[in-house]
């Protein structure tokens, strides 16, 4: 699979690239990216949810009245999950919601994300970025050169770059990770993927 590489001012170069097609041309797995992004998902939770139950509720351990002979239901504590002011009834607690995924699985999901993104024209490559300094306004006009201003963007760049990074982490539609570190969720939570031209040699390397 060739694709056109794009300069820094969003014009197509003279330069293509072979896109492996064990990674970029399989039929998508469906099921590997739910299994992959609710991994994801569960692994970001932090669990420390909490409620009282009757046990840990501040009161009197008195039995509220007498057994037998009022007329109405027996009561024998005011933390009862029944009653106003009581213990909530199982109600939840910290935990933690991790679970673990097969490596062969989830470098499918991966794999079947980009396809998913080549498949329906989300995805472009770009000559890798040179920057000196950070420039929030520099990395701003190189989104409107791509016509990318108004979308949610994944930039993949090969290496970490910590101007690029800094120049893009004001940008709220705007994430910029290694090649990596990329993973099923940020991919398909992108509008448009753009992979720097040495990010795919890293890509196939990994998925490979």
């Amino acid at each position: 699979m060739e694709v056109k590489v794009f300069d820094a001012k969003g014009k197509a170069t003279s330069k293509k690239v072979t896109l492996s097609e064990d990674i970029f041309g399989i039929e998508p797995s469906q099921h590997a990216i739910y299994l992959d992004v609710k991994q994801h998902l569960a692994n970001k939770r932090q669990g420390t949810h909490k409620a009282k139950e009757r046990a840990e509720i501040a009161g009197s351990t008195m039995k509220l009245k007498k057994q037998k002979g009022t007329g109405g239901a027996r009561a024998g504590s005011a933390k009862s999950g029944t009653r106003v002011g009581g213990g909530r009834i199982f109600g939840p607690r910290p935990r933690n919601y991790s679970f673990k995924l097969n490596v062969k699985l989830k470098r499918l999901a991966r794999k079947s994300a980009f396809a998913f993104k080549a498949q329906n024209d989300a995805l472009m490559v770009l000559e890798d970025l040179a920057m000196d300094t950070p420039k929030t306004a520099e990395f701003k006009a190189l989104l409107n050169n791509l016509k990318l201003e108004n979308e949610k963007v994944l930039v993949i760049l090969g290496a970490k770059n910590d101007n690029v990074y800094m120049s893009s982490r004001n940008l709220g539609k705007v994430k910029v990770v290694t090649a990596d570190s990329v993973n099923t969720y940020d991919v398909l939570n992108a509008r448009k993927v753009v992979l720097a031209e040495s990010s795919i040699e890293v890509i196939e390397k990994i998925l490979n």
